[in-house]
């Protein structure tokens, strides 16, 4: 009888403990019902409709994937745009973090001040930070006029000058400081008897730096590039929007922003939905 009465009691407990893990769970599973999951059905429903947020919805089938891969091009140019935004923001943001992070493992003084100054791009919003570095370029051109240029580079106006700074932005996004700490702690974890052996067999610092350090910190590496490639897709728009508009021409108008042009220029939220499936299969991919 009292082997029975410790079983219900078991239960009963566990029980109790599912569903106060359920009541904790439950926030986090309603906002990304509310927020992620619908809008991402709802999205791909629309995809296949013709919607000018005016009426309702007409279903049209896979048209709205027809005319973007049959257009004029406007689908491969973005796409271009994109990777190329992508490939200079990874190896930017992955340069500048690993630098930082190295120079952070160093005993110096105000260690934590300069680490509280390198993560503060990260809490700033990227349409105060697009507009710093406006102002920041101007004075770069304002100063070399004094010093005797007649023509200093249109940063923003030139297809090829756009994109050094679109790289200079990449180095102040908040993926720069987020993976600086990853790999300022990834650092920490390299056993410094790897450094000593290396250093006894005469390995220099560069030497140490590729056969120790790249590889003690290859997993945590493979961490950022991946997470700051996905971020690269996703948060494209709130960089470039603010800082070239997708300019010049089509030069910078990554995959976001023509989201964001069909939807709220054109008023055809079929094709703007139709390109976010397009880029969640594109992210989705990478991350897998």
């Amino acid at each position: 009888m009292s082997i029975s009465k410790k079983t219900a009691k078991s239960t009963s407990k566990m029980r109790s403990d599912a569903g106060a893990a359920w009541g904790f769970l439950s926030p986090w599973i309603i906002g990304f019902l509310v927020f992620s999951a619908f809008p991402l059905v709802f999205s791909f429903y629309l995809s296949l409709t013709k919607w000018n947020l005016m009426g309702d919805p007409q279903f049209v089938g896979l048209q709205n994937y027809k005319e973007m891969f049959s257009g004029n091009g406007e689908l491969g140019q973005t796409l271009l745009a994109t990777a190329i935004f992508t490939v200079i923001n990874v190896a930017v943001s992955i340069l500048f973090s690993l630098l930082l992070a190295i120079l952070l493992n160093f005993k110096v003084r105000f260690k934590g001040l300069f680490q509280f100054f390198y993560y503060v791009p990260t809490i700033m919003p990227s349409v105060v930070m697009a507009g710093c570095l406006v102002l920041m370029f101007n004075i770069v051109n304002y100063v070399l006029k004094s010093m005797g240029v007649q023509n200093p580079p249109n940063w923003s106006g030139s297809q090829t000058f756009v994109w050094v700074l679109v790289a200079v932005a990449s180095v102040f996004t908040f993926q720069t400081g987020q993976q600086m700490l990853v790999f300022s702690a990834a650092l920490k974890d390299v056993p410094q008897e790897l450094y000593e052996a290396a250093a006894l067999d005469g390995a220099g610092a560069w030497k140490r730096f590729i056969h120790v350090t790249i590889p003690g910190i290859a997993p945590m590496m493979l961490f950022n590039v991946v997470s700051c490639t996905v971020n690269s897709f996703n948060s494209a728009f709130s960089l470039l929007y603010p800082l070239t508009g997708g300019g010049p021409g089509n030069a910078t108008k990554v995959i976001g922003l023509l989201i964001y042009d069909k939807a709220f220029k054109s008023f055809n939220m079929g094709q703007a939905s139709a390109l976010s499936v397009i880029l969640f299969i594109i992210v989705g991919v990478i991350s897998a």
